[in-house]
């Protein structure tokens, strides 16, 4: 099997299972994964599709700037240049974005601060930070509708082969070396995202009472 048709099944599997949790409401979210490096090319989803079906569609190949590198009639996801952006600054493997309702509820509730910190979570440990009180900060960026300068806003909070971005109101992008890597991130985050939702609540009925 070709390094081309191994990732587009690599990132078929990732988009399975996310779609089997719901994450990709309304045709929302986007994902990729690197296929070279020199020149960049890397798979990405079409725009539009509906994820929670597996079709030949599903993903298109375009080159380093989010160009098709190939002929096609498919349309690359429109936040395309956020995926760019992180194979240009880093030599992750493969960069995942969903909409979910907690992302977004997070991602409002802190947007003010600017980041959302945890610590003292047994999950951190899936982010790759073992220390005890692990401390970890999510930065949360403006929804700019203009997709360059969303690109260049997210771009600032790029500072290694791992990582993630919370767009206010929009969802949550991670990136790591491999699609198992960035899917285990994700996983990592939109639990500590669940349990401090839950924990607010909780802290607040306890208060009431």
């Amino acid at each position: 099997m070709s390094l081309l048709i191994k990732r587009w099944h690599e990132l078929a599997d990732v988009k399975e299972e996310l779609a089997d949790r719901d994450w990709f409401m309304g045709t929302s979210g986007n994902l990729s994964i690197r296929v070279g490096s020199h020149p960049t090319t890397f798979w990405v989803t079409s725009s539009g599709k509906d994820k929670r079906k597996r079709t030949s569609e599903d993903f298109l190949l375009v080159d380093g700037v989010g160009n098709p590198a190939e002929e096609t009639d498919l349309k690359p996801s429109a936040e395309t240049l956020l995926h760019v952006k992180i194979y240009e600054r880093t030599q992750a493997g493969c960069g995942l974005h969903v909409h979910t309702i907690d992302n977004n509820l997070i991602s409002e509730l802190y947007g003010d601060e600017g980041e959302v910190v945890f610590q003292g979570q047994e999950i951190i440990k899936a982010l790759g930070l073992w220390e005890e009180d692990a401390i970890i900060k999510v930065p949360i960026i403006p929804n700019y509708a203009d997709i360059p300068r969303l690109a260049e806003e997210f771009a600032s909070h790029i500072h290694g082969d791992q990582g993630a971005v919370l767009i206010r109101n929009h969802g949550i992008t991670v990136w790591g070396r491999t699609a198992f890597e960035a899917k285990k991130f994700l996983e990592a985050y939109e639990f500590l995202f669940s349990y401090q939702l839950k924990l607010r609540l909780v802290q607040r009925d306890f208060q009431t009472n």
